[in-house]
């Protein structure tokens, strides 16, 4: 039996899948609102690089576990997915959370911490919280 069919046919497969999702998007969005609390200006004391690194470096993980999840959750019903607009507005979404990240990088936010820092840490975080809710809205369109 091939992993696909593995977890179409086993009742705890896929819903476990699932789980590894959330807590990938529990790992993203935790650390980026932890780091945008400190870009915001509050827990001053805390070295900004410092603190970066951590909650980026954990990011990360989250995102390589949302990604291999999704990659194998859109494997198993990818016509259905494609057709579903829940999940295009998540992939848009998922590509704009990744300009976002890539301007945010790309003009030294971490150096700067100004108000453009701010704005687009916190487009973040509303980018991966709509994504967070249009993914639930799969299910239901």
């Amino acid at each position: 039996m091939s992993f696909l069919a593995a977890l179409k046919t086993h009742s705890w497969a896929y819903p476990a899948l699932e789980v590894v999702h959330i807590a990938g998007i529990a790992l993203v969005v935790g650390n980026l609102v932890l780091l945008e609390l400190r870009v915001f200006g509050l827990g001053r004391m805390l070295p900004v690089k410092d603190l970066a690194r951590l909650c980026l470096s954990l990011a990360v993980v989250g995102f390589a576990l949302i990604a291999t999840s999704g990659l194998v959750m859109f494997a198993t019903q990818a016509a259905e997915l494609l057709a579903n607009r829940a999940f295009t507005l998540k992939m848009v979404l998922l590509m704009l959370a990744g300009s976002n990240a890539a301007w945010f990088h790309g003009r030294k936010s971490l150096d700067k911490l100004d108000g453009m820092a701010s704005a687009l840490m916190l487009v973040s975080t509303v980018l991966w919280l709509a994504m967070a809710a249009s993914g639930r809205w799969i299910a239901y369109l």
